[in-house]
């Protein structure tokens, strides 16, 4: 798991069957100091992050197969929860 930073969404005209339907994201994974921490990513989201907003990722495979309920699929990365912002 990482945490990561949603920099907005993207659309496919030609995408894998089991992507039809979802949503995808890119982010911008982040290190404890908010820094980049190597280059952005696409993820599916089925959890509506927006952008700006801090997301938790995992590159899970079995993850991303039950989310697209497909044995098959090439997705990596997947969000798997929203970071609220904390402040003192």
């Amino acid at each position: 798991m990482q945490p990561a930073i949603v920099l907005g969404s993207t659309h496919a005209t030609v995408k894998h069957e089991s992507l039809v339907g979802m949503r995808l994201v890119v982010l911008q994974p982040i290190g404890t100091d908010e820094k980049a921490d190597g280059p952005p990513l696409i993820a599916l989201d089925q959890l509506g992050s927006r952008k700006g907003d801090h997301v938790m990722i995992t590159s899970d495979g079995s993850y991303a197969r039950e989310a697209c309920g497909h044995d098959q699929t090439p997705a990596r990365w997947t969000v798997i929860g929203l970071i609220d912002d904390i402040e003192a």
